[in-house]
């Protein structure tokens, strides 16, 4: 059972694509607002457009003061500029220690990702590389859940770490713009992931799912799970309905919610329990991994027909992530081996079955490798007939990593629990190793320019 306090009226628009009021003020009073007095929200403004990947973010608005949180009034939150002031040359520059990392995630599109720490929050650009912005907290201040609305100033918050910044059984919505929060969902126990769409809010317990109304935070459906305590969950964010994707409540069961037909679709995916899953944008392929680690499927959420085994490798693993292409042709997977792999998806992306015609008609087409053993399959064991990935990339295992694909042509982006960054190219016809085309560090202070 949630409990809802909204500290705005009216609730803002959530899709970033709203047409902005002109003459909305972008440094509203300063003072500090009761909690018994509900602020009158901006409306709601965007970091840029979905469509300019490339652009700097120098113009997202800023509050011309620092804002108590409305939620500690004693505990000030201080905005850092992108571009630190310079120390005096007398004095020496003290080296602060680098911040610990709670959560790493990306947004809907892929383009950004963002970062929660031991005293705050950052947002990063993927492509080119450069933090957005950060947001320090002066005392404590963790945060374990940040979840991005696109490109947008509305974010989930949730605390984290030693130090929390707010309890671990609620969802506080973050108003960059106004630099506070306008609203939160209270829980009976914690808050393991939240998963945003520009009309829905997903909020992920250890056994329960709620979903609510963006527009008014209305509880729309509730549903339970398995014991979840990754908190996995998926949403389709294409401009259709919703599906979402969850555990079930038997182990290696998924459960596919269709909002639009009222539908509900379980599929046993595998015999072990359910490590990981991703699904595409519009919703209609769904991939799995078990707690073996070593198969990924692709299956139709529609009607849960398997459509596609892929084989990562033999020895167990701990898969961390996994991530379709926006066209659905490729699926990157990372593990706890220390490598990154992307297999080739013979799935026409306009419909979700197997293109058995594409091999045929386009001599240019990717296959997978296979074993050389494949033509006995029948005969030996299931593992020499597997398909194998095109790609690969090696990393150092010591640290967990996730991916997705860049919005240049045949790139992913790797993420490190180490602050680490990758953009790598794969080569989809001859495959191999991928090729690292940029390296950085996204906790360190260098990072930011």
């Amino acid at each position: 059972m949630a409990t809802l306090s909204a500290y705005s009226s009216p609730w803002p628009d959530p899709s970033p694509d709203s047409n902005l009021n002109p003459n909305s003020n972008p440094n509203p009073n300063s003072n500090f607002i009761s909690s018994h007095e509900p602020a009158q929200l901006e409306t709601l403004e965007s970091f840029s457009s979905a469509s300019q990947d490339q652009q700097d973010f120098d113009s997202f608005p800023l509050s011309g003061q620092d804002r108590p949180d409305m939620f500690s009034p004693t505990n000030p939150i201080t905005i850092s500029n992108f571009q630190p002031s310079q120390p005096s040359p007398s004095e020496p520059t003290p080296l602060a220690p680098p911040p610990s990392l709670l959560h790493l995630s990306f947004n809907q599109d892929h383009g950004c990702f963002a970062a929660g720490i031991d005293h705050g929050f950052r947002i990063y650009n993927c492509d080119p590389f450069r933090e957005i912005f950060r947001r320090d907290f002066d005392s404590g201040g963790g945060i374990g859940v940040v979840e991005m609305l696109f490109r947008c100033n509305i974010l989930a918050l949730v605390g984290g770490g030693s130090e929390p910044q707010y309890p671990l059984n609620k969802v506080m919505i973050w108003d960059d713009h106004q630099s506070r929060c306008i609203g939160e969902l209270s829980f009976r126990s914690e808050v393991r992931s939240v998963k945003l769409r520009r009309d829905r809010i997903v909020v992920v317990l250890e056994q329960k799912i709620f979903v609510y109304n963006f527009a008014d935070l209305k509880l729309l459906h509730q549903i339970e799970t398995i014991a979840n305590p990754k908190g996995l969950c998926a949403v389709s964010q294409g401009s259709g309905s919703l599906v979402l994707v969850c555990p079930g409540l038997q182990k290696g069961q998924v459960r596919v919610e269709h909002y639009a037909s009222k539908r509900t679709k379980f599929i046993m995916a595998h015999d072990s329990r359910i490590a990981c899953f991703a699904l595409t944008q519009d919703g209609q392929l769904l991939a799995t991994s078990s707690s073996k680690g070593t198969l990924i499927r692709l299956f139709n959420t529609l009607d849960g027909t398997l459509l596609q085994e892929v084989r990562r490798g033999a020895d167990r693993a701990e898969i961390y992530s996994l991530a379709f292409s926006s066209n659905a042709q490729w699926l990157a997977v990372s593990s706890d081996k220390g490598t990154v792999h992307v297999f080739n998806l013979k799935v026409n992306s306009g419909s979700p079955r197997i293109d058995k015609s594409r091999s045929a008609s386009d001599p240019g087409a990717v296959t997978s490798p296979t074993s050389s053993l494949s033509f006995i399959r029948g005969v030996l064991p299931k593992y020499f007939s597997s398909e194998w990935s095109v790609a690969q990339f090696r990393l150092v295992e010591a640290s967990p990593y996730i991916v997705a694909f860049g919005h240049q042509k045949n790139t992913v982006v790797i993420l490190g629990m180490d602050g680490s960054f990758y953009r790598c190219e794969f080569d989809p016809v001859n495959g191999g190793e991928m090729t690292q085309l940029e390296y950085h560090n996204f906790l360190k202070p260098e990072a930011a320019f």
